[in-house]
């Protein structure tokens, strides 16, 4: 009986610190100082506005990225750049939203040293957020937690596809 109950113990434990050590749904792309820097309108202004900024002019989407960016940090996290894996190139300029499994989109918070990976899984978008030497910083809930990626990549269907939010640049 005694037994059992350890072993039952040691699985639970096992699979506790499995969950836990790997929250998000993406692994960490070791090559993306390699990876293609993108222009967007976001990249374009440098960084994301400050906390204090008036954006209730602005889409919802970029409202409630502001908001999720400030929760990460007071005042707002500064300079951006966002980088693409070579691999999917072509699938991020015609916003096919066909991406290869695997990391493919990085927003790179510079000033925190932030990687927030999208990435695909059978055709499907899946998030992680991490450190810039690869350290899973994804969070169970909260701004860096995969389900907030997901939540507002998904709610926004006129301005995301399959993880990719933004608009086509001609």
């Amino acid at each position: 009986m005694f037994k059992s109950f350890i072993i039952g113990a040691v699985t639970f434990l096992g699979v506790a610190f499995s969950s836990h050590a790997m929250a998000g749904d993406i692994a960490f792309p070791a090559d993306w100082k390699d990876w293609n820097s993108v222009s967007t309108t976001l990249t374009g202004i440098g960084a994301l506005p400050g906390c204090d900024a008036d954006v209730s002019s602005l889409p919802p989407i970029y409202q409630e990225t502001v908001a999720t960016y400030c929760a990460v940090k007071e005042g707002g996290p500064g300079a951006v750049a966002v980088l693409v894996n070579p691999a999917d190139a072509d699938a991020y300029k015609n916003r096919n939203g066909k991406f290869s499994d695997g990391p493919s989109m990085i927003l790179h918070l510079k000033d925190m040293k932030i990687l927030f990976v999208s990435g695909h899984a059978g055709g499907q978008a899946v998030y992680g957020v991490f450190t810039e030497d690869g350290k899973e910083i994804t969070a169970p809930e909260g701004p860096l937690a995969a389900s907030t990626c997901t939540n507002c990549h998904t709610g926004y269907t006129a301005f995301c596809l399959n993880g990719q939010c933004g608009t086509q640049n001609k």
